[in-house]
């Protein structure tokens, strides 16, 4: 099977379904930055410091793979079956971040992202994964959207936020306090 089907040059594509949307939909909008943010969390992956949390991420990339298809059935058919994340999906990310916590000090200030390529990446995820989830909310205003979806990027955006803190006191960098 071939990878291009030309069925898109007109500016459409199919949601699971087979409806046509245009590709500039808040739907293709939604799903799309889900894809992104999927695309993010490998790169997370990928660094070797991540390796003790190559499992979670597959998990959260798995989880962000069924919020992406959920986005892109159309809700409208009857017949469509709709991918959802697991029931346990919020948990995992729950106990992993108060796992995580424990060893960080107390935040009364906003931290100004970097000191390390991999801590930057981690903040860049987080503002991708607040991106998705703005996307799927202005789609939800207009159409019905599952809500494990909005709750599971809220969840993960704070995921990420306290991943960046957990390698930078793994790693030894400095966190830049931005006082006002």
């Amino acid at each position: 099977m071939k990878i291009y089907t030309l069925t898109g040059d007109d500016g459409t594509t199919s949601l699971a379904g087979g409806k046509r949307v245009p590709k500039c939909s808040q739907r293709v909008e939604a799903y799309g930055s889900v894809d992104e943010l999927i695309a993010w969390i490998g790169l997370l992956r990928d660094h070797r410091e991540n390796h003790e949390r190559r499992d979670l991420l597959i998990y959260v990339q798995s989880q962000l793979m069924s919020c992406a298809a959920a986005l892109a059935t159309d809700n409208e058919n009857p017949g469509a079956k709709i991918i959802l994340p697991e029931a346990g999906c919020l948990s995992v990310l729950e106990n992993e971040i108060d796992r995580m916590e424990e060893s960080l000090s107390h935040l009364s200030n906003f931290l100004l992202p970097g000191g390390n390529l991999l801590v930057s990446y981690c903040h860049i995820a987080r503002c991708v994964c607040r991106r998705a989830e703005r996307a799927v909310l202005r789609l939800n205003a207009s159409e019905k959207t599952p809500e494990i979806v909005t709750r599971f990027l809220n969840r993960l955006s704070d995921y990420l936020f306290v991943l960046s803190r957990k390698i930078s006191l793994e790693l030894g960098n400095e966190e830049i306090k931005w006082m006002i």
